[in-house]
C-alpha cells in the first residue's frame, strides 16, 4: 500500500489526486440513462418488461411477474436461521430507537402581540427505496432505508430491486417482511427509478426516492431529481482512519480491506503521524489481502484507490481529513473525543479502537447510507427528515399587523410591488 509523506514536495499533487476518487462521469452513462428514462415515461409497464428482459436476462409473462407479495415475503421470513433472524431484529430496534431520538417536532411561538409562527412537519405520502439486488442482495439496505421511513410516518413503501436471472435472496426478503413491506418489485438500474419518479400502470409513483446503486442509479436520480426529491447522489464506498502509535496495525489493516473489498473503485485512507505505523500497516494490508473471498476486488481498490499519509500531527492529519471528507471515518487514537471538535466533515464517525466501520454498516443504530466522494462537505446522512417536509406556519392578529405592518409595507414599496403594500396597508 503507497505511503505518502506530507513532507514530500510533490505531496500537494499526489493529495490532489485522492480528492479526486469520487468523481463518476455521469456523462459516459447520461445518454443510456436518459433514454431508459425516457422509454419509462412514455411506455410504462411495457418499457420495464422489456429492460428486464434486456438487463436481468430473463422475461416477464405479464406485470404480474414483476410483483412479490406479502405472502412470499412472510415464507421467506420462516425459512431463515433463527440466530440470523435475531439479529435482524436487534438490528431492527436499534436502528428504530437512534431514528426516533431524531424525529423533528411541529412547533408554535406564541408572541404577546397575537402574532403566531411556527413549524408543521409532516411526512410524504410514499416513499420509494431502490435496493441493489441479486445474488449479493443486502438486507441491511432495506432496514436502513424503511426504518426511518416507517419513523417518519409513511403510509406507503415501495420497494424495488433487480432480480438478475429472476433470482432474489431470501435475506431481502426476509427483512421486507419485518419492516412490514407490502409489496416488492423485481425492478433494478435506471428503469426502477424512472418508474418509481414517473410511475406506471403496476409501479406507483412517489414522492422521494433513496437508496444506494451504480452509476446508473445515481445517474437517474440525479436526472429525475426535481419530478421527486432524493436522498443523496452517492458513489462508491470509502473509508478514512485517523490513527496514532496506540492503534494496533493488524486492526488497522483489516478496517481499511474492510471498505476495499466492497468495489475495485471503494477507497481506503490512512492518515497518522506515526511513520512505523503507516510501513506496519502497509506490510499487514499486504498479508491480510491474500485471506479475502474477495481478494482481486480488494487488491485492486487499494492499489489504485487506496493510500497512507504520514502527517506531521494529529491536528494536520485532521486537516487534511477534512478536506478528504470520508463516507466513514475511524478515529483509532488514544483519546478520540479530543479531536472530535476538530472534525468538521464526515458521514459516520467511529470513535475509538473497539468501533470498527462494519459495526455501523448494521447494528449500531445510526444510518448507513452516507454522502461520499466528498459530499459530507455538505450532505447528511439518510434519516427521517428525508421523508420528511416543512411547512411554515404564521398566523397575524390586529394588534401583531398594527406592530409590523408598516415595516413591511415600505419593503414592498421599495421593491416596486404596489399590490403587496396594498394587501397589507387595507389592514392598518
Amino acid at each position: 500500500m503507497k505511503i505518502i509523506y506530507t513532507s514530500e514536495d510533490n505531496f500537494r499533487d499526489r493529495f490532489d489526486e485522492i480528492l479526486q476518487r469520487g468523481k463518476m462521469d455521469m456523462d459516459t452513462v447520461g445518454g443510456i440513462v436518459g433514454t431508459i428514462l425516457g422509454e419509462i415515461r412514455e411506455s410504462g409497464d411495457e418499457a420495464l418488461m422489456e429492460h428486464i428482459a434486456r438487463f436481468d436476462r430473463w422475461e416477464p409473462k405479464s406485470a404480474e411477474d414483476l410483483v412479490i407479495d406479502a405472502d412470499e415475503m412472510a415464507m421467506a421470513y420462516k425459512a431463515i436461521d433463527d440466530k440470523v433472524r435475531d439479529a435482524l431484529h436487534l438490528a431492527y430496534e436499534r436502528i428504530e430507537s437512534y431514528h426516533k431520538k431524531s424525529l423533528p417536532r411541529s412547533w408554535f411561538d406564541y408572541e404577546e402581540n397575537g402574532i403566531v409562527t411556527g413549524q408543521k412537519v409532516t411526512p410524504v405520502d410514499r416513499a420509494g427505496l431502490y435496493i441493489p439486488g441479486g445474488k449479493a442482495a443486502y438486507p441491511s439496505s432495506l432496514l436502513m432505508n424503511a426504518i426511518p421511513a416507517l419513523v417518519a410516518g409513511v403510509k406507503e413503501i415501495v420497494v424495488t430491486t433487480p432480480t438478475p436471472d429472476r433470482e432474489i435472496n431470501t435475506l431481502l426478503l426476509a427483512a421486507c417482511h419485518l419492516c412490514g413491506i407490502e409489496r416488492l418489485y423485481r425492478v433494478g438500474g435506471a428503469s426502477a427509478i424512472g418508474a418509481m419518479a414517473y410511475g406506471t400502470e403496476t409501479i406507483p409513483k412517489v414522492d422521494v426516492i433513496t437508496g444506494p446503486g451504480n452509476i446508473f442509479v445515481a445517474t437517474a436520480k440525479k436526472m429525475v431529481y426535481g419530478e421527486v426529491d432524493i436522498d443523496m447522489i452517492a458513489g462508491p464506498s470509502e473509508i478514512g482512519i485517523l490513527a496514532d502509535t496506540s492503534a494496533r496495525a493488524d486492526w488497522v489493516a483489516i478496517d481499511l480491506l474492510s471498505q476495499a473489498e466492497h468495489d475495485e473503485m471503494a477507497s481506503s485512507i490512512l492518515i497518522t503521524d506515526d511513520a512505523q505505523l503507516a510501513i506496519e500497516v502497509s506490510g499487514e494490508v499486504e498479508g491480510q489481502i491474500e485471506s479475502l473471498e474477495r481478494k482481486d476486488i480488494a487488491l485492486k481498490s487499494i492499489v489504485e484507490r487506496g493510500a497512507i499519509i504520514v502527517a506531521n500531527d494529529m491536528i494536520e492529519a485532521v486537516e487534511l481529513m477534512n478536506e478528504i471528507a470520508p463516507e466513514h471515518l475511524e478515529v483509532m487514537t488514544s483519546a478520540p473525543m479530543e479531536l472530535v471538535p476538530y472534525i468538521k466533515h464526515a458521514g459516520a464517525i467511529f470513535l475509538g479502537h473497539y468501533t470498527p466501520e462494519p459495526i455501523g454498516d448494521y447494528i449500531a443504530g445510526p444510518n448507513h447510507t452516507l454522502p461520499t466522494g466528498g459530499t459530507a462537505k455538505f450532505y447528511s446522512p439518510l434519516s427521517v427528515e428525508n421523508f420528511m417536509k416543512k411547512s411554515s406556519i404564521i398566523m397575524m392578529s390586529r394588534e401583531g399587523m398594527s406592530e409590523i405592518g408598516e415595516a413591511c409595507a415600505t419593503i414592498a414599496r421599495i421593491e416596486g410591488l404596489t399590490a403587496h403594500e396594498k394587501s397589507v396597508l387595507v389592514r392598518l
